[in-house]
């Protein structure tokens, strides 16, 4: 019996969304943090070269380019905890600059340094990518969620089947097990796909019920805790120096030259003094009366 040959799950998640934000082609893998490595190699980066990471950021920006032998150059923050692109300094070992949407908050447009854009977009879905590759997660507490899982998105032919050929284990088109190059098993599954693709269709929905938490976040915390406004609604973050047990909150990030594999004077940073200030709310699963009463406990820290 001959079977129909059809497009595996998989396929219809990296075309709907590619198709979704205005990009010609989607490679899926198991998670955001390979998606950032899988973009660098196909790039061609790797030891000797230097890429710009922020400062501010979740340290996956910056171990997907350690991976890859390429040193991470951090750059600190604004008062908006995006990159601030002033102090940002290309040398001739500068490959790209890895810009990074941080809680829901876009930064200046790279384009103009002149190297490829590696765009982190874990906590952006819904914004417009700019990057030549646009880097999403689709971990659990993601807008679109597959519990694990991400994506790499680009409108060049030739990166999306170099980054599908590292994804999937290099393998040549015949499949003869004959590798032309190290490859990786960072394959997604299609059961992952199928949970995308529904989100994807329902993702209106799903922004609409974030935004009404996000309208009670600013409606009942105090004015003067509250942040600049995000662009979308991963999380809600807020200036706070004191310890409160909210569930699924989190401290703010700590800056990359912190982390002990990074180290090197931090104090100084912009990024240090807001590490030490901040935490972000949920955006999912709660009621106005849950919002109410988790919002009166900041009252007291002002």
């Amino acid at each position: 019996m001959l079977y129909k040959k059809t497009l595996s799950e998989v396929k219809k998640f990296e075309s709907l969304w590619a198709n979704f934000n205005g990009y010609k082609y989607g490679v899926a893998c198991n998670s955001g943090t390979n998606a950032l490595f899988l973009a660098l190699k196909s790039l061609g980066i790797g030891e000797g070269d230097e890429v710009i990471v922020p400062e501010f950021t979740m340290i996956a920006s910056a171990w997907a380019v350690t991976y890859t032998g390429a040193t991470p150059v951090f750059v600190d923050c604004k008062d908006d905890l995006t990159i601030d692109t002033d102090k940002i300094i290309i040398t001739e070992k500068t490959k790209a600059i890895m810009p990074v949407v941080i809680y829901g908050r876009n930064c200046d447009d790279c384009k103009r340094f002149g190297v490829p854009i590696v765009e982190d977009m874990a906590e952006g879905h819904g914004l417009k990518p700019r990057g030549k590759i646009a880097c999403y997660s689709f971990y659990k507490n993601k807008i679109i969620e597959t519990g694990e899982g991400g994506m790499c998105l680009t409108n060049n032919k030739g990166l999306a089947k170099e980054m599908e050929s590292l994804a999937n284990m290099y393998f040549d088109e015949e499949r003869t097990y004959l590798h032309p190059k190290i490859g990786y098993n960072f394959r997604m599954t299609d059961i992952q796909a199928t949970q995308g693709i529904k989100q994807v269709k329902d993702f209106g929905n799903i922004l609409e019920k974030r935004r009404q938490i996000e309208s009670w976040w600013n409606e009942y915390l105090p004015k003067e805790i509250q942040m600049p406004k995000r662009e979308t609604v991963w999380m809600y973050d807020i200036k706070c120096d004191q310890k409160f047990k909210i569930p699924m909150a989190r401290y703010f990030f700590k800056p990359m030259s912190m982390q002990p594999m990074y180290l090197k004077e931090y104090k100084h940073l912009n990024a240090y003094k807001w590490s030490k200030k901040g935490m972000y709310l949920p955006l999912w699963d709660l009621t106005e009366e849950e919002v109410i009463k988790i919002s009166k406990k900041f009252y007291g820290s002002i």
